[in-house]
């Protein structure tokens, strides 16, 4: 039998030994949320390696150190509204609500509707589901009727910022999200100045595609 308390432990000092987690409340987070139950049985077994897996449609569940990192940029804290794009199988919105305590909701958007199913089963399994709330649909729509989001995160890359995306981030909001740039995807940390974005660039990453409802 695996020991995943022990591996996640490890997972997690080697994280901060790199400087990828800085603070308590991600770290509490990385603690607290089992990866390995987000994951098909066949996978579990690499649940604390850090690096992507590959799940079902082509879609991806991120690697740790990248969850992390999001998290620590998108600076979560109790009581915020926050916007997630990509759900995968509902590990990085659990990351997210335990970052704010579970007080605050994260509303979730997936492509795939059988995706979602199985994000919503592994969120209910774990009592998440009076935090985060699991949408389906076109994620670069965002959710208007229950904008605006202090936070957005957008777990896949796009050929730009989706406008209406940035129309739902709230004036004071942040969004992190990775953009495609000729044949690489940069991580970008979005705010709002005088309603225009303003971007700084983090990091390279790789990202699956966004998907679009129209596609």
């Amino acid at each position: 039998m695996i020991d995943f308390a022990s591996a996640r432990r490890r997972l997690v000092n080697s994280l901060k030994d790199e400087g990828i987690i800085r603070s308590d409340r991600v770290e509490r987070a990385m603690l607290t949320v089992p990866r390995e139950e987000f994951l098909p049985s066949y996978l579990r077994l690499y649940a604390y390696e850090d690096t992507p897996l590959e799940i079902m449609y082509g879609q991806t569940i991120s690697a740790p150190h990248m969850v992390a990192m999001m998290c620590e940029l998108l600076d979560l804290k109790p009581g915020l509204r926050v916007l997630e794009v990509g759900t995968g199988t509902g590990y990085h919105a659990a990351v997210c609500a335990e970052a704010m305590e579970r007080r605050g909701v994260v509303y979730t958007i997936e492509y795939y509707p059988g995706l979602a199913l199985y994000a919503v089963q592994n969120l209910a399994k774990l009592g998440y589901l009076d935090v985060v709330h699991v949408f389906i649909g076109d994620g670069s729509k965002g959710l208007p009727r229950y904008a605006p989001f202090d936070r957005i995160l957008v777990t896949a890359a796009a050929p730009k910022i989706p406008p209406k995306l940035f129309e739902q981030l709230s004036s004071d909001g942040i969004m992190v999200i990775p953009i495609e740039e000729g044949l690489t995807q940069v991580l970008y940390v979005v705010t709002k100045e005088d309603n225009m974005p303003h971007m700084k660039p983090v990091t390279y990453v790789s990202f699956v595609r966004m998907r679009y409802g129209e596609e």
